[in-house]
């Protein structure tokens, strides 16, 4: 089991005051952490099921807490502190549990995650953790303690739900056994009956008053039962939700033209017919995950009778019950007319294809050709649609909704925010901080926010909660886009450009080609250019190269992915160039974005000369076609770092690829008295200590080893008194006698030679 099930014999009970948890890693996990004292006195071990007994009785995960935790003190996250019907500094009592493993868990939750998420992922999510009837849980895993697997529980969740998985909160309606029961993975995990779409999702909804089934924002819908539709298929009406064509902030163009093309199809097929074209019209509508394809849909589609498929809830069954879902769905439409959508249809039709996906496409095509019906398809990931998809008689067009940019994203925050009582907020700032955001992203950005405020306002007995500009930012540091959701993040901390010391061309010709595309694109739009696709830094090792993406990226207003050169290398065949697809590709959806490829001269060598069966001269020709090639690389910075440029391929460096070869030339003495200054901003230096004489005295030192000299020095003072509060120019002298300059002064005038050509 993955939390002890075990009975207590000797039962002890400890009142303690509850502090709210701010670690993120414990964020809504269900894990309470304890003193080890406490731990031991309760005969507890780490991970064991413990109860909590305040205004109400739940029970949660017992941890460890950090080594400064005061004994007499539980740290619990605001929900489990909800649970527990408890506010911070109150008592709680705490005492082991009787835990047993569950073999059957009810739970509701919002209609979007009940028709979503199937059972085996709503295992995955919550495996682990310890739950009782009535209590609040949250879908993040609890990704703590030993054999717990999270991350395919996250990804899992995010194909599933979009980014807004995060936030969302499920209710424990009942158990078996009763009490406090630990999911495992053969507990038997699924909605109630009643809750949302119940164990078995509709698959396909009808819309008769034409209006949208879903808001620009997940929301609670309820449903009404049609029964007029062949077959065994759950079908429901949908009433409308107000979302109209006006606000859909970024995609007035392609609504206007879907809008156009619907007019003509299905009100004026006469005049089609008379100028010799089919009446009949299917559409593809493409974008990253989350970024309202479905939404689009729907709200053009308002006035119209509108039949919607789920593609994944029906990608999942079996071939005869897809098959017949499909035809139900069909039916539906070409009895009456109207609009056919099916969201997702990757997982619905998926390449390559399989065999009942010809039968699959005969029912489309039956559909279509019926009059007065149109066909409407969403996918975020076209090239994975099986092609005779594409055919003339099926989807003949197809509509591309692009990233919203930062007045877009501002646009959707003001809608988002608009009916919250919110302080003073600058809007313009949260947009510019959030890159690769879709209206999803934005949404899960806003309840994140309103987590934090409620939490604020409940801990200050605020009768008038309210939103501020705090709250915002610091969701920010929360919530990754989902287009981020299955990559690593770039540990920046609170780094700027300011914090580089010197190097003010080599910082301006950053700005330049990465900063400026973003903040002024009017300018460039004006003098009818575009901006530099790529930047190649070189320079001596040592000398902030990498330090230098680290400050881009403390922008915030970029997106960064970064990869070292050999990471990308594989030994199969094709794997390789398939990798720097996907790194592009996941640029491109997270755009404004830049792609920082450490260590170029690994992945780019001139080619012709290397023996690994032409694997590295065709990742090169993959890196020059992402970068110049016939696919557009909008909102995208290539920035490569080399300290070898003359071992990459010339065809990298010509105009439009890595155009600017930035040289980031070893410190002089200016400069290595500022990285000093800025290296040393957090060591306490004394008055004895000259930094411009130091840095006088460091010919050769490169940045690194100016760094290397504070930290030995400041390991020098604590080897002359462990206690020491500050560094001496007895420390310095000694550090300096130890760190010894790693320029290599042959190699420095090599670089230098080639930065004049």
């Amino acid at each position: 089991m993955l939390v002890a099930a075990r009975r207590i014999d000797t039962v002890a009970e400890l009142a303690l005051t509850v502090r709210l948890n701010s670690s993120a890693a414990d964020a809504r996990r269900g894990v309470i952490r304890l003193h080890p004292e406490v731990l031991t006195a309760l005969g507890l071990r780490e991970w064991d099921g413990i109860t909590l007994v305040g205004a109400r009785r739940t029970a949660a995960v017992a941890g460890r807490a950090p080594a400064d935790t005061p004994a007499g003190t539980a740290l619990l996250d605001d929900v489990t502190l909800s649970n527990a019907g408890l506010r911070e500094n109150a008592t709680v009592v705490v005492s082991p549990a009787a835990v047993l493993g569950a073999r059957h868990i009810s739970l509701s939750g919002s209609r979007q995650a009940t028709q979503s998420i199937p059972a085996a992922t709503l295992r995955q999510a919550l495996l682990g953790k310890v739950v009782t009837v009535g209590d609040t849980v949250s879908l993040l895993p609890r990704d703590l303690g030993p054999d717990i697997p999270s991350s395919a529980a996250s990804q899992a969740l995010s194909r599933a739900f979009g980014i807004a998985w995060t936030s969302e909160l499920l209710t424990v309606v009942a158990t078996d056994p009763p009490g406090p029961v630990s999911v495992q993975p053969n507990s038997a995990v699924e909605w109630t009956a009643g809750a949302g779409a119940g164990n078995q999702p509709a698959a396909v909804r009808v819309n008769e008053q034409g209006g949208p089934d879903q808001p620009l924002l997940p929301s609670h819908l309820d449903t009404v039962s049609e029964t007029d539709l062949p077959g065994a298929v759950p079908v429901t009406s949908t009433p409308a939700t107000g979302v109209r064509v006006e606000e859909l902030a970024g995609a007035r163009q392609q609504a206007t033209k879907l809008a156009e093309w619907l007019s003509l199809a299905l009100d004026e097929p006469e005049l089609l017919k008379a100028l010799g074209a089919a009446p009949h019209l299917g559409v593809l509508i493409t974008g990253p995950a989350g970024v309202g394809k479905a939404t689009l849909a729907r709200a053009v589609a308002a006035p119209r009778r509108v039949v919607e498929l789920d593609g994944p809830s029906v990608g999942a069954a079996e071939s005869g019950a897809r098959l017949r879902e499909v035809a139900a769905a069909v039916a539906a439409t070409s009895g009456k007319g109207g609009v056919l959508l099916i969201t997702d249809i990757d997982a619905l039709l998926p390449e390559p294809a399989e065999p009942v996906a010809t039968l699959i496409l005969d029912q489309l095509r039956a559909a279509v050709a019926e009059p007065c019906v149109a066909l409407l398809a969403t996918t975020a990931h076209p090239a994975a649609v099986d092609p005779r998809l594409r055919a003339p008689d099926l989807c003949d067009r197809e509509l591309a909704l692009a990233l919203p940019t930062a007045a877009i994203r501002k646009a959707l925050l003001e809608q988002l925010l608009a009916k919250v009582p919110t302080g003073e907020l600058r809007l313009d700032e949260v947009a510019a901080r959030s890159p690769g955001f879709v209206v999803a992203d934005l949404a899960a950005l806003c309840r994140e926010a309103a987590l934090r405020a409620a939490a604020r306002a409940s801990r200050e007995d605020s009768p008038e909660p309210r939103l501020e500009h705090e709250d915002l930012l610091g969701a920010l540091e929360v919530i990754r886009p989902l287009s981020r959701s299955g990559t690593e993040e770039l540990a920046i901390g609170s780094l700027g450009l300011d914090d580089v010391g010197d190097m003010a061309e080599t910082k301006q010709a950053l700005t330049e080609a990465v900063l400026w595309p973003l903040r002024h694109p009017d300018s460039f739009a004006r003098l009818g250019i575009e901006p530099p696709r790529g930047v190649l830094l070189y320079g001596p090792p040592g000398c902030g190269k990498t330090f230098l993406v680290r400050a881009l990226a403390g922008s915030g207003q970029l997106s960064v992915h970064t990869v070292k050169g050999a990471e990308l290398m594989d030994k199969w065949v094709g794997s390789s160039e398939r990798a720097v697809r996907e790194l592009f590709q996941r640029a491109r959806d997270s755009a404004p974005s830049l792609i920082f490829l450490d260590e170029v001269d690994a992945l780019a060598p001139r080619r012709g000369q290397s023996s690994d069966s032409g694997v590295g001269d065709r990742v090169v020709a993959a890196l020059l076609t992402e970068l110049d090639g016939v696919e557009p690389l909008r909102d995208v910075v290539v920035l490569g770092a080399t300290n070898r440029p003359e071992l990459i391929d010339p065809a990298l460096l010509r105009p439009g690829r890595l155009e600017r070869l930035v040289f980031v030339p070893p410190p002089d003495a200016q400069a290595r008295e500022a990285i000093l200054r800025t290296a040393g901003r957090s060591v306490p230096l004394t008055d004895s200590v000259d930094l411009t004489r130091l840095a006088a005295d460091l010919d050769g030192f490169s940045a690194a080893d100016c760094a290397a000299l504070l930290r030995e020095a400041a390991l020098a003072a604590m080897r002359r008194d462990v206690l020491a509060a500050d560094v001496t120019a007895d420390d310095i002298a000694a550090a300096r006698r130890a760190v010894r300059p790693s320029l290599d002064p042959d190699q420095v005038e090599a670089l230098r030679r080639y930065s004049e050509g």
